[in-house]
C-alpha cells in the first residue's frame, strides 16, 4: 500500500500537468464596440499569434490554470495583464488620444488652403490622404473649356465604407467623389461591344439647389469578353511585413489573390513577389494552368518584418520585364497597407522609378488593406503614375467584387491616357462646376493638353457630373460639346469621338433609377466633405432621394442606404439612440 500511494501521486501530478484550460473572453472599446482583429500573445505559446473574432470574442486553449496575455490594435494602446481560464474575461482597450478624436464631431474639416500635391496624416492611425481642394464655380465666358482624365479607380467608396462601419468620421481627403461613382458604374448596363466607346449625357435638376441643373455625362467603354482578351503576364507583390499581421491585412489578401487565380487561363502567365525583412521570388513564372501551385504559395505566405518597398518594387518589375508578352496585359499588382518604411520614402521618388517602367508597357494596379498605418495617398499616386488602376479591399466580398465579377474591367485595359474634354456654351451656361476629381483641377482655359490621361478598363463606365448655373439669355439647343481622346490598347492607335449635348432636360422624379442613384452618391460624398455648396441639404434629405432610387433587395445598394443611415447618426450625435433611464 505504501508503494502504491506515491503512483498515485505520481499519476495526479502527471495528469494535473497535462491538463487542458480553456481561456474565453470578449473585447471591446471605451465606447462599448466590440473590436474585430485584436492581436492576442501569450506569455507561455511564445509567438504565436492568436485574434478576436467578429463580435470581439476569443477563445484559446492553455496548458495551465493562469497565464499572461498582451493585446494590440493600431490605434489603441497596448496592454497585458495575468488571466485565469476560470474568469470570462471582459477586456477594454482604450483609444490612444488621436484615434479617440477621429469619433468627434466636426474633426475633419475642410481644407481651402491646400496644394493638390500634398498629403494630410491622421496621427495615431497613420494613415495619410492626399490634399483636396473643392471645385468651386466657373465662370463660362472666361474659361468655358475643362479637362479632366478618367480611370476607374474605385478605392475612396469602400475605405468610406470601412469608417462609417466602424462608426468613425470619415477623413474629408479620404472622399473622393469620381471614385465612388465609379463603385457604382455597373448599375449601368454596357452593351458596347464596338470599338469604340459611346458617349451619353442629359441635364436634371439639382436637388441641393433648385435654382441649378446638373449635366450628368456617361462614358461606356468597350466590353471584351474574357476569351478574347489577349495573355496577361502579371506579377504579384504581396507585402508580407509586420504591418500585414492583421485578419484584414494578409489574410485578406491572401483570399482575394485565390479569387484572381480561378480566372487564370492557360495562357496566361503569373509570379509572386513578396516583401518583408527581405524580398523573395515566391513564385518564378508560372501558367495559369498551375493553379494548385498558385494557390499553395499564396496560402504559404506569413507576415514579419519591415517593409523594403523600393527592393521589391524592382524586383516585381524586373519579373515583369523578363515575362513581358508582346501585344499582352502586362501587369504588377501591389497588394500592401502602402506604409513603405525602408529604401525608397518620398512619393516623388517612387513615382520615377513607376513611370519608367510605364513607358515599357507595364502598369500598375495597386490593392489597399489595412486600417491605421494605411497610406492611401501613396497608393493612389503609384497607381496613378503607373498607368493603372487603385482599389481598397476591406472584406472578402469586395474582393471578389473586384478581382472576379469585374475581373476585365480592373485588369485588362483596353484605352490609356483617357482625357474628357467639355466646352460649355456660354449663350446656355453662365458657370459651371465639376463635381469630383478635385485632385485634377487646373484654373486655366483647356488644361487638358497637360492633364496625365487614365486607363480605362473592360466594360467601364466613366461617369461625370456637373454643377450649372443656366444663362439668362434664351435657351440654347446646344449645352456643351464634348471630345473623348484616348489611345485605343486594341488596335494601338489613337482615338477622338465627339458629341453635341443637347439641352435634354428631365425632371429629376423622372430619371432613371440609375441616374438617381448617382446624384445620390455624389450627394453623400458632398455631405461628408462638408461641401460649401449643400448647406441646405440633410441627410433626411439625402435618404429620401436614395432610398427611391435604390433596390432593398440589391445587396450594394441596401448598403448605400444603411451608410446613409450611419453617417447621419456620426455626424449628427443628437439623432444617436439615448440610453433608458433606470
Amino acid at each position: 500500500m505504501k508503494k502504491v500511494f506515491p503512483i498515485l501521486i505520481l499519476l495526479f501530478l502527471v495528469s494535473e500537468g497535462s491538463a487542458q484550460y480553456y481561456l474565453r473572453g470578449q473585447i471591446k472599446d471605451n465606447r462599448g464596440r466590440k473590436l474585430e482583429g485584436v492581436t492576442i500573445q501569450v506569455k507561455s505559446k511564445g509567438l504565436i499569434p492568436y485574434y478576436s473574432g467578429k463580435d470581439g470574442d476569443f477563445g484559446i486553449s492553455l496548458s495551465k490554470s493562469e497565464d499572461s496575455i498582451f493585446l494590440s490594435l493600431a490605434g489603441y494602446e497596448t496592454t497585458g495583464f495575468l488571466v485565469h481560464s476560470s474568469i470570462f474575461q471582459q477586456i477594454i482597450l482604450e483609444m490612444l488620444p488621436s484615434t479617440a478624436r477621429l469619433y468627434q464631431k466636426n474633426l475633419a474639416s475642410v481644407i481651402t488652403d491646400l496644394k493638390p500635391a500634398e498629403s494630410i496624416y491622421y496621427g495615431g492611425m497613420g494613415e495619410s490622404y492626399s490634399g483636396l481642394i473643392e471645385n468651386g464655380f466657373i465662370k463660362t465666358n472666361q474659361y468655358p473649356q475643362t479637362g479632366f482624365s478618367l480611370n476607374i479607380d474605385k478605392a475612396a467608396y469602400s475605405n468610406i465604407r470601412r469608417f462609417l462601419s466602424n462608426e468613425m468620421n470619415v477623413p474629408s481627403d479620404a472622399v473622393r467623389t469620381e471614385e465612388m461613382l465609379n463603385y457604382f458604374s455597373f448599375d449601368y448596363p454596357n452593351n458596347n461591344t464596338d470599338s469604340l466607346f459611346r458617349l451619353e449625357s442629359v441635364i436634371t435638376d439639382c436637388p441641393w439647389n433648385p435654382n441649378n441643373k446638373l449635366l450628368l455625362t456617361k462614358v461606356f467603354a468597350p466590353r471584351i469578353n474574357l476569351d478574347n482578351i489577349p495573355p496577361s503576364n502579371l506579377v504579384f507583390l504581396i507585402d508580407v511585413s509586420g504591418s500585414m499581421d492583421h485578419p484584414n491585412r494578409l489574410p485578406l489578401l491572401q483570399s482575394a489573390f485565390k479569387i484572381l487565380t480561378a480566372n487564370l487561363r492557360n495562357i496566361d502567365t503569373i509570379s509572386i513577389v513578396t516583401y518583408g525583412g527581405n524580398v523573395s521570388i515566391a513564385l518564378y513564372p508560372t501558367s495559369g494552368a498551375e493553379k494548385k501551385t498558385i494557390n499553395a504559395v499564396i496560402d504559404s505566405l506569413s507576415a514579419n518584418g519591415d517593409t523594403p518597398g523600393e527592393n521589391a518594387i524592382k524586383v516585381a518589375y524586373q519579373l515583369a520585364k523578363g515575362s513581358f508578352i508582346k501585344g499582352g496585359n502586362n501587369r504588377v499588382i501591389l497588394a500592401t497597407d502602402g506604409d513603405f518604411n525602408v529604401g525608397q520614402r518620398t512619393e516623388k521618388e517612387l513615382e520615377d522609378l513607376i513611370v519608367s517602367y510605364k513607358e515599357l508597357g507595364i502598369s500598375l494596379t495597386c490593392l489597399g488593406v489595412g486600417m491605421g498605418n494605411y497610406k492611401d495617398s501613396k497608393l493612389e499616386t503609384l497607381s496613378k503614375k503607373g498607368n493603372g488602376n487603385f482599389s481598397y479591399i476591406d472584406q472578402v466580398a469586395e474582393a471578389e467584387k473586384i478581382l472576379f465579377r469585374e475581373f476585365t474591367t480592373t485588369l485588362f485595359s483596353v484605352a490609356k491616357n483617357t482625357i474628357l474634354n467639355i466646352a460649355f456654351n456660354k449663350e446656355a451656361v453662365s458657370a459651371y462646376r465639376l463635381i469630383g476629381f478635385d485632385n485634377k483641377r487646373d484654373a486655366i482655359s483647356d488644361s487638358s493638353a497637360t492633364l496625365l490621361g487614365g486607363e480605362i478598363g473592360s466594360g467601364h463606365v466613366s461617369i461625370a457630373l456637373f454643377e450649372i448655373e443656366s444663362s439668362n439669355t434664351i435657351a440654347a439647343d446646344e449645352i456643351a460639346r464634348i471630345q473623348l481622346t484616348y489611345e485605343s490598347t486594341l488596335n494601338h492607335t489613337a482615338k477622338e469621338l465627339s458629341m453635341q449635348l443637347s439641352n435634354n432636360h428631365i425632371p429629376l422624379h423622372l430619371l432613371d433609377s440609375a441616374g438617381r442613384r448617382t446624384i445620390s452618391i455624389a450627394a453623400l460624398a458632398g455631405l461628408l466633405r462638408k461641401s460649401k455648396f449643400m448647406k441646405t441639404f440633410t441627410y433626411n434629405d439625402l435618404l429620401n432621394l436614395a432610398t427611391n432610387s435604390c433596390n432593398p433587395l440589391n445587396t450594394l445598394q441596401n448598403e448605400l442606404l444603411l451608410l446613409i443611415q450611419k453617417a447621419d447618426k456620426i455626424y449628427n450625435p443628437s439623432k444617436r439612440k439615448k440610453p433608458r433611464k433606470t
